[in-house]
């Protein structure tokens, strides 16, 4: 799958947690947020469907 470098603003606390999560999964910060917001989309296209 390709992958494209992207700018993005979070606010601290969402960092701060990502970094947590990445920490505990023994993944990096991009892949973390990757991981999230592929999760996030697939549970409202979920909901979208219904």
């Amino acid at each position: 799958m390709a992958k494209e470098k992207v700018s993005i603003t979070l606010d601290s606390e969402v960092i701060e947690r990502v970094k947590e999560i990445a920490e505990i999964e023994d993944r990096s910060f991009s892949q973390c947020v990757n991981m999230i917001l592929k999760r996030y989309i697939k549970a409202v296209e979920k909901k979208m469907n219904k």
